[in-house]
């Protein structure tokens, strides 16, 4: 069954074209993913589709019965409303008697009978399991207090309260501009089993490839105004992407050749061309345009010199810091190396910006010292918008830094050349700043911090709002970089590639050191979740829901860190039991009279003899649990 459509549709942008007779359907339980380089017209395609405003040209139509729910990336508000206001805005009776046993349990001058009242229009909706929809999503979301004001919520929170809005009103269609933005990862990774059931229609923007081939079951590509798609996942979009930019290209330089001898002949006797065929006229129009098209070149490599770094990076020793009662970091000590590449993870509101300020010395911490080495360069991409002069143009905001850059392989480019490597084309890059999209203006922002020559990156959401082909650019040369790396972000992706450790912001100001990457982190949180329930009694009282047991009874299953000890103890047994037959060999064989000799091997055997029964011990105790 068919839900929308949209035919011959044509948007502009001031003389530019983002979009020119392009054709699009979206049927049930279709999940399109949209993708397509910033500023190519993703977001203004989504809003003309949801009906957020008009095309230019063509039309866009829905099916009768069909609801759409649309999240945009900056979500429009009636400022005066509260959160609970704004996301029982809809006109459902369900959601209608939900708000007002909302309000009515919060209120406690709610009297008995108007209590009793709501309670049955709840019984007589069947809304009781709604309910219990609405409270999981807000809680997955973060929403807690319902009375906060619209107009005192940050651009994160604006957010998640849109989604709130959105997925509980139950429209038959999702429409979603970049949905994992500004939530942690355990809620993008609930978003994910939500959004991926079979009877959910969708189409979104997004850069977090995990959940894009998690939720999609079709790429479509938004490139140079056409729209191409593929039934598949994103590794399929890439290796189909790579196939259909190499026959264009061919396609491309075939047209070029032809249009040569065409020119040719549409150039003699000018005076007559009146008299000259006018299909072969029209036909060399058509042919005009399709050598026109630009061909893919190879994807330029970003790569900048790194100052040099002494041996004494960041000492961070036992500190501390809070806000009111709210514990941020509880003495926690670490000494940065060279080369560390470290990821942050934690819930929003954990403290994770509060921690990068710190090291920045933007904030102090209430208690400890920050000690960054003299040769210390920051580079700290932050989530804040870019700021800029009004007039300002691409090209001014890379040289109020640099003038030239120096590359890592000693090569030194200008400015301009510099924003190439931003996927800023020299035509762009005399473009007022304020015309740009959000994705581009977050791209120029990344530039500003790089072009520092900087050997301690910290960088915070650097994955939100830009698109994929930044983001490959970025990470390689992230990869590549001589420095150290220390980031937040909720792209698992991208922290799987990059990070080699964690620190885990686990809440009331712990934070854990963890080794290994998220992924890593998430298979070690579930060997740690089977293995909980195993510690309770099997015989005795059950105890109240929120105490667990302090003593663990019964078997329990080994932890990731358990598993790792048990293999590696395996390993020292058979060396120190290899090295004890050696030993016994030797002084058996009689081949030496060396006292001295003798009372080494002695005690080197007795010493064998002491690690074996210690380490065959724990063996055994592992070898229970494993």
């Amino acid at each position: 069954m068919n839900y929308l459509s949209a035919e011959n549709i044509a948007k502009s942008y001031g003389e530019r074209w983002l979009f020119k007779n392009l054709n699009f359907g979206i049927s049930q339980g279709q999940r399109v993913a949209l993708v397509g380089v910033n500023g190519s017209g993703k977001t203004t395609l989504l809003n003309v589709l949801a009906g957020k405003i008009p095309p230019d040209e063509g039309s866009v139509s829905v099916r009768k019965e069909v609801t759409i729910g649309f999240l945009g990336q900056n979500p429009e508000f009636d400022e005066t409303m509260t959160v609970q206001q704004s996301i029982f805005s809809g006109q459902g009776e369900v959601l209608d008697v939900i708000r007002d046993y909302e309000v009515a349990i919060e209120n406690p001058n709610t009297s008995s009978e108007k209590m009793q009242h709501i309670m049955e229009r709840m019984d007589e909706l069947q809304a009781w399991d709604f309910e219990l929809k609405v409270k999981q999503i807000l809680s997955k979301l973060g929403i807690h207090n319902l009375e906060d004001k619209i107009s005192h919520l940050s651009g994160g929170q604006r957010k998640r309260v849109a989604m709130a809005r959105v997925l509980i009103e139950e429209p038959t269609m999702l429409i979603l501009d970049e949905p994992t933005n500004h939530l942690d990862l355990d809620t993008i990774e609930w978003l994910e089993g939500l959004l991926s059931t079979q009877n959910t229609t969708l189409l979104m923007v997004t850069h977090d490839r995990y959940f894009l081939d998690k939720v999609a079951n079709e790429i479509a590509e938004l490139d140079g105004g056409q729209l191409f798609t593929y039934k598949g996942n994103y590794s399929y979009f890439i290796e189909k992407k790579a196939s259909r930019e190499e026959m264009a290209a061919a396609e491309t330089e075939k047209a070029r050749n032809l249009m040569r001898k065409e020119l040719d002949w549409i150039r003699r006797q000018p005076k007559a061309r009146g008299t000259k065929a006018k299909y072969r006229v029209d036909a060399f129009e058509e042919l005009k345009e399709k050598a026109a098209k630009k061909i893919s070149g190879p994807q330029l490599e970003l790569s900048v010199k790194t100052t040099r770094q002494g041996g004494k990076i960041i000492e961070v020793d036992h500190i501390s810091k809070s806000f009111g009662p709210k514990k941020i970091v509880d003495d926690f000590s670490y000494v940065f190396k060279k080369k560390d590449r470290i990821g942050i993870v934690g819930p929003n509101g954990a403290g994770k910006s509060t921690f990068l300020n710190m090291l920045t010395g933007k904030l102090q911490p209430d208690a400890g010292t920050i000690d960054a080495g003299q040769t210390t360069v920051f580079g700290y991409y932050t989530q804040d918008e870019l700021t800029f002069k009004e007039g300002q143009r691409v090209i001014d905001i890379a040289k109020e830094i640099a003038e030239v850059v120096e590359m890592a392989n000693g090569e030194v480019i200008t400015a301009s050349q510099f924003l190439q490597h931003f996927q800023f084309a020299p035509s762009q890059q005399y473009t007022m700043v304020n015309k740009l999209s959000g994705g581009e203006k977050r791209r120029l922002q990344l530039l500003r911090v790089l072009i520092k020559n900087p050997n301690f990156l910290i960088l915070d959401e650097p994955t939100n709002d830009l698109d994929i082909i930044t983001l490959n650019i970025l990470e390689d040369f992230l990869l590549n970089f001589g420095g150290c790396l220390l980031m937040v972000s909720h792209d698992r992706y991208f922290m799987d590639r990059l990070v080699e450790h964690l620190f885990v912001f686990e809440g009331d100001g712990k934070i854990r050191n963890f080794p290994g990457n998220y992924t890593d982190y998430r298979e070690w949180l579930k060997e740690q979740e089977k293995a909980e329930p195993e510690t309770k009694p099997t015989i005795a009282v059950a105890p109240a829901p929120e105490k667990k047991p302090e003593q663990p009874a019964g078997k329990r299953k080994a932890t990731y860190q358990e598993k790792k000890e048990y293999e590696q103890l395996e390993k020292e047994i058979a060396k120190l039991e290899q090295r004890k037959t050696e030993i016994i060999e030797l002084m058996n064989a009689g081949t030496t009279t060396n006292h001295a000799q003798l009372g080494a091997w002695a005690s080197e055997l007795e010493t064998i003899n002491e690690q074996l029964e210690e380490k065959e011990f724990r063996w055994l105790e592992l070898a229970e649990i494993v």
